[in-house]
């Protein structure tokens, strides 16, 4: 693939919190499955050119989706691996020649266009980007017994999102950094902070939620039913 920019939708998460019989990210959300929320949003980003699904479930992908709901860019695939390190490095190694790489986690339907737009314009300034908002509540680090030990100043604390930007030689390498020294992030902007390369943090809304549970599902209807509500009184 040679695309300028591409998105890379993880959606190889089993989703064992939300129970039922499909992977959440199959779940249905406003009569769609929840990935179809976070594909049309990137295919409707003007800056994205093209994506790669990644996910164990090529065949249930294409029958389920795909066949349904019309995406027009160009979509690939690659493999889902035991970590989701592992599932975005299956990403990275199916693409050539972009210069910029879009991550982004399937079970954040929520996202909006100008989230991604404002992430890759970062990335494109600063090399990388995540999505994020200021934490509201005050954050405890604990010991192994479950004790308080220290209250970081909470002016400095974000929660951090996806999408996450950022020039494709660079995720690419952290990546093999990080492989080679077997060290396992949580997210992309970590293995690139490892590197010495600061993460400028865009402001996501804090409705970009991650969907890992059944209550996190009827907050997000709520959400989008607020948005449709928007949207009718302004036509």
């Amino acid at each position: 693939m040679k695309y300028p920019v591409t998105a890379v939708i993880l959606a190889a998460g089993k989703g064992l919190r939300m129970g039922g019989l499909l992977p959440k990210q199959f779940q249905e959300l406003a009569g769609r499955p929840m990935l179809v929320h976070a594909l049309e949003a990137f295919d409707a980003a003007p800056s994205v050119n093209a994506i790669v699904i990644v996910s164990s479930e090529e065949e249930l992908i294409r029958e389920k989706i795909l066949k349904h709901w019309l995406i027009k860019k160009p979509i690939f695939f690659a493999e889902g691996g035991r970590e989701r390190q592992y599932s975005v490095w299956n990403a990275l190694n199916a693409i050539e020649n972009s210069e910029l790489v879009v991550i982004h986690d399937g079970v954040r339907p929520l996202v909006q266009v100008r989230v991604i737009e404002e992430s890759i314009a970062a990335a494109r300034q600063f090399g990388a980007a995540a999505a994020g908002m200021p934490s509201k509540d005050t954050i405890k680090e604990v010991n192994e017994q479950g004790f308080s030990i220290r209250t970081p100043d909470r002016s400095r604390l974000w929660m951090i999102h996806t999408p996450q930007a950022f020039k494709f030689s660079l995720l690419k390498d952290a990546h093999l950094k990080a492989r080679q020294e077997s060290w396992l992030g949580t997210d992309d902007s970590s293995l690139v902070e490892r590197m010495g390369h600061p993460v400028k943090l865009i402001e996501a809304g804090y409705d970009n939620i991650k969907i890992t549970t059944p209550e996190d599902l009827v907050v997000a209807s709520h959400i989008l039913k607020c948005r449709n509500g928007k949207e009718s009184r302004s036509l």
